[in-house]
């Protein structure tokens, strides 16, 4: 327990190591258990005949009811505010009391990188306190908050970018944990190959891996991508401690903002300070806690190292409601960043040319690719991008794997929001966990019942009559009208000649669409025999969520 204690006393810092840990444990707690159980189909069928809806059992997103990013770039960009999300008003209160404690205590993708910066670091006070002194870049993070709040207010809410509880969840759940899964299956296929006792590990393995990393394959568009940005971002530290907490995080300036107000003080006493230099070398803010320095309180990630390293307490963190004067702290304490007033009228064009540039693309929220099937009950595009920060949580909790991120279907507005990819899996008919999870509301909640009796449709089924078995008379199929699920079902199957060579008819069943009957659930071009591309493809026509991406007109 010596690292939890300061000269012989528990101090701040211990405090501030375990609430670290605590929370790290409890994100990846709640990652986890974004997942349904083995044995869903069943389940989900024995729900729907008692009339019940499928419901995680914890609240996964407690970390992004506690985001003010989230809570702040939801409210701007739709301007409403989900109930959820009041928990984020109380955490920028608890910011104007003691500071960025969100980013020392709470922020598991904080607890990471300060990992990553402690462990193996080895340099000595001199070369560690220079990486700790206070470099312009730090403005960067301000410029990005600028961008994103700008592109939020014109109604695109870019926030889940780099919003640091959205970009770890991204990460873990549609990278890091697929991949661990993947290479566990294989690790359990090849104890399993060797000798006893060795091969019991195969059997037990999967019990204590699958409720972490998950049950079965799972394979996620762009997977590479978010895992060469975690791995990247991670790796900074090992440049310059904290990296992405100094340069990069929009969260954190948007605190540092708040802190400026704060009442608990950094007070310095010059005449006990011996300059031995270990306050500077332990900073994780980089916020100057020298005496002979200007403290940037905006910049104070509350790590309390200074005050531990401190061999003389000449160091001391304090609560006052007036802010310190010139004895024992010698310098004022910058509280406002030092913004330059071009930089900021450059992130604020960039945060309009993101939306501009965004909505007269192909894919603009007006006239969305065909292929861009939302979740059902999604918001109208226009309204789904003010509300969706890219979190991922709808992409884990999905049991199918239908979910994907999408790429450039959506544009550039809507990089890395949910799209169905009707190759991986189809859209379950009873389940509506995806609805259940969404933080911000961009998905609405809707009930099983709400889902199939509506019916909620996400897109409509076509028959691709050249590649399909029966219209082109290559032999009988009824695999699309077996797995329909509707009732009565969208496809049916009517007996007629079809040519099978240019001077032969046979009689076949074949396939015919109602599209009044189809929700566009994709099972039916999920489970098409025709490999390569399915002899049925789904397009977003006809969805409920659109007014005008319709063919049929209404009764």
């Amino acid at each position: 327990m010596k690292f939890l204690r300061s000269k012989g006393k528990w101090g701040w810092r211990g405090w501030r190591r375990v609430s670290q840990a605590l929370f790290l444990f409890l994100f990846i707690y709640l990652t986890a258990r974004v997942q349904v159980p083995r044995g869903f189909n069943q389940y989900l069928f024995d729900l729907a005949a008692r009339g019940q809806d499928l419901r995680l059992p914890t609240r996964v997103t407690f970390f992004f009811d506690l985001d003010p990013l989230v809570g702040l770039g939801t409210m701007i960009s739709a301007w409403t505010l989900k109930p959820a999300l009041l928990p984020s008003l109380a955490v920028l209160l608890g910011v104007l009391v003691m500071g960025r404690f969100f980013c020392g205590f709470v922020c598991p993708f904080g607890t990471l990188n300060h990992f990553f910066t402690q462990k193996p670091r080895k340099k000595n006070p001199v070369e560690k306190a220079g990486l700790n002194r206070p470099r312009p870049d730090r403005r960067v993070k301000y410029y990005l908050l600028s961008l994103f709040l700008l592109a939020a207010l014109l109604g695109s809410n870019q926030t889940g970018l780099l919003d640091p509880i959205s970009f770890l969840f991204r990460s873990l759940t549609l990278a890091v944990f697929p991949a661990l899964s993947f290479l566990s299956d294989e690790a359990m296929t090849l104890i399993a190959q060797a000798p006893k006792p060795f091969g019991l590990v195969s059997f037990f393995g999967p019990y204590v891996l699958d409720p972490i990393v998950g049950f079965g394959f799972r394979a996620y568009q762009g997977a590479f991508i978010f895992g060469g940005l975690f791995i990247f971002i991670l790796a900074l530290n090992r440049i310059r401690p904290r990296y992405f907490c100094r340069v990069l995080c929009p969260l954190g300036a948007l605190l540092g903002l708040f802190s400026r107000y704060a009442v608990l003080n950094l007070t310095k006493d010059r005449e006990l300070c011996t300059d031995c230099g270990l306050c500077r070398a332990d900073c994780q803010g980089a916020c100057g806690p020298h005496p002979d320095e200007s403290w940037l309180r905006s910049e104070c990630h509350l790590c309390f190292n200074c005050q531990a390293a401190c061999p003389t307490g000449a160091l001391k963190f304090k609560f006052q409601f007036s802010r310190p004067g010139p004895e024992p702290s010698p310098l004022p304490a910058q509280d406002a960043p030092d913004l330059r007033r071009r930089a900021v009228l450059a992130s604020l064009a960039g945060g309009a040319a993101l939306v501009g540039f965004g909505r007269v693309s192909l894919a603009a929220p007006e006239r969305p690719q065909p292929t861009l099937v939302r979740p059902p009950g999604s918001l109208a595009e226009a309204q789904f991008l003010e509300r969706c920060v890219r979190c991922g949580l709808c992409l884990k909790v999905c049991p199918t794997n239908v979910l994907v991120p999408a790429l450039s279907e959506a544009g550039w507005e809507g990089l890395w929001t949910p799209r169905l990819d009707f190759h991986l899996g189809y859209c379950e008919y009873n389940c509506t966990l995806c609805s259940s999870v969404c933080p911000t509301g961009a998905i609405r909640t809707i009930t099983g019942r709400e889902k199939t009796e509506t019916p909620i449709v996400i897109g409509s089924a076509f028959i691709d009559r050249g590649r399909c078995l029966p219209w082109s008379g290559q032999g009988p199929c009824l695999v699309c009208e077996e797995h329909c699920p509707t009732s009565p079902k969208a496809i049916y199957l009517v007996s007629q000649d079809v040519w099978v060579e240019s001077n032969k008819t046979d009689r076949l069943l074949a396939p015919h669409l109602n599209l009044s009957r189809c929700v566009g659930c994709g099972v039916c071009a999920f489970k098409c025999p025709v490999k390569g591309k399915p002899a049925i493809y789904v397009n977003s026509v006809g969805e409920t969520r659109s007014v005008t991406n319709r063919i049929l007109l209404p009764e």
